[in-house]
C-alpha cells in the first residue's frame, strides 16, 4: 500500500496527508487500527482547526508535534494546575458521552485557575485509551475540551497518548496573572463570605441518575450543571480586579471547601443556611435533603470567596453575575451553621475526598 495510506479491516481505506485526515466510516475505525502517531495527527488537525482563530504566534512558539510545547510568558506571574478524570472513578461510559468527558476534564482545570482570579492560556492533555476505542469517539472527547477551551481562548498545545485498559484524561492548565492573585490563606475575621451562582445542581443530577429518575422536568438543568459545568473564569478575574484576596472553587462541596479556607487562613466561619442559594427545583424534589446536597454534594465549580464588608459591597453593587452573601469569617477555628431561627444546627461535613471511605 502506498505511503500515507493504511487499510482498515473491511471498512474502507483511510488516508492521512500531513495533518489532514480523510476517512470513510470513521466511527468504525478503532485506535488500535491506526496506531498512536496517526491518532496524534488526527487530534492535531482537530485542535489546529478549532484554535487557529485565536492562537498568537507571538506567544506560542511551538505547539503540538514536538517534544515539548514552547511559549513566551504573558505576565509577571505564571500559574499551573493539573487534574485527572478516570473511568470508573469519576465517570462511566454508561451515562457519559465522550464529549461530556472532554468538557468536564477541561472545566475542572479551568476552574482552578478561575479560583485564583487569573487567566488560563495553554493546556497539555494526557490521554490513556483502550485499543478498541473508536477514533471518532476520541475526536468527540477532544471536541468537548475544545468547545469549552475556545470560550476563553485557551489553546491545547501538546500532551501524551498511551494505551491502557481504561480511559483517563489529565489536563494541565497554564495561566498567568498581571495583578492580584486570590488564594485560600488570606481570609481575616470580619470578612463576609459569599458564593457565585447556585449550589447543589450537579449533586442532584448524580442522585437522579442513580435513582433512574431522569424524566423529571427539572432534570435537564441539573444534567447541564453536572456534565457541562461553567468554570467561573470571568467572575474570578472580576473579583480579583476589585481587590478580593481569598477564594476557592467548589469542587468538593461548600462545607468542605470553606473548611479549606478556614484551615489555611487560621480562622473560623459562620454560615446562615437559609441564605445558601439552592439550584432551582432542588428543594421541591429533595426537601430537607436539599441542604446536604448543596453543602456536601460538590462539583458545582462555583466560587466561594471572602472579603471585608466594604469590598463585598462593591462586589454586590458592580457584579453582573449572581452573588450571595452566606456568612462571616470569625476568630477561632471550624465552621458553625445557623438555622432559620438563628440557632446553631448540626450539618454533616461530608464532601469528596480521595482515598477516604467518607467520600460520597
Amino acid at each position: 500500500m502506498a505511503p500515507g495510506f493504511f487499510k482498515t479491516q473491511g471498512r474502507g481505506v483511510r488516508r492521512i496527508v500531513g495533518l489532514k485526515c480523510e476517512c470513510y466510516n470513521l466511527g468504525l475505525v478503532k485506535v488500535s487500527e491506526i496506531g498512536e502517531f496517526a491518532l496524534i495527527d488526527y487530534l492535531s488537525e482537530i485542535t489546529d482547526r478549532a484554535q487557529r482563530s485565536y492562537i498568537s504566534n507571538d506567544t506560542l512558539l511551538i505547539g503540538i508535534g514536538d517534544d515539548a510545547a514552547c511559549w513566551r510568558g504573558e505576565g509577571p506571574v505564571e500559574l499551573a494546575s493539573v487534574d485527572s478524570l478516570i473511568e470508573g472513578v469519576h465517570f462511566t461510559t454508561d451515562n457519559w458521552s465522550w464529549h461530556d468527558v472532554g468538557w468536564k476534564a477541561m472545566a475542572i482545570s479551568l476552574s482552578d485557575i478561575a479560583a485564583m482570579g487569573s487567566w488560563p492560556r495553554y493546556c497539555l492533555v494526557g490521554l490513556t485509551l483502550p485499543g478498541e476505542a473508536e477514533v471518532d469517539s476520541v475526536g468527540a472527547l477532544y471536541k468537548g475540551m475544545l468547545d469549552l477551551a475556545g470560550l476563553y481562548h485557551v489553546a491545547i498545545v501538546g500532551g501524551n497518548t498511551s494505551s491502557a485498559p481504561i480511559i483517563t484524561v489529565t489536563t494541565s492548565i497554564f495561566g498567568f496573572s498581571k495583578g492580584n492573585i486570590m488564594c485560600r490563606s488570606s481570609a481575616r475575621p470580619g470578612d463576609k463570605i459569599a458564593v457565585t451562582g447556585t449550589l447543589g445542581g450537579a449533586a442532584t443530577c448524580l442522585r437522579l441518575l442513580k435513582a433512574g429518575a431522569t424524566l423529571l422536568p427539572e432534570f435537564n438543568a441539573f444534567k447541564e450543571a453536572f456534565f457541562h459545568p461553567q468554570p467561573r473564569v470571568s467572575e474570578g478575574q472580576f473579583l480579583a480586579d476589585l481587590g478580593v484576596k481569598t477564594a476557592i472553587d467548589i469542587s468538593d462541596g461548600l462545607a468542605s471547601d470553606l473548611n479549606h479556607i478556614c484551615k489555611d487562613s487560621g480562622v473560623a466561619a459562620r454560615v446562615a443556611v437559609d441564605s445558601i442559594p439552592l439550584a432551582p427545583g432542588l428543594k421541591e424534589i429533595f426537601g430537607e435533603e436539599a441542604l446536604d446536597l448543596a453543602l456536601g454534594g460538590g462539583e458545582d465549580y462555583e466560587l466561594i470567596f471572602t472579603a471585608p464588608p466594604e469590598t463585598m459591597s462593591k462586589v454586590l453593587k458592580e457584579a453582573s453575575f449572581k452573588v450571595t452573601v452566606v456568612g462571616d469569617i470569625l476568630p477561632g477555628q471550624g465552621i458553625s451553621f445557623l438555622g432559620s431561627e438563628g440557632k446553631m444546627i448540626n450539618v454533616r461535613m461530608v464532601g469528596w475526598e480521595h482515598f477516604s471511605s467518607a467520600a460520597k
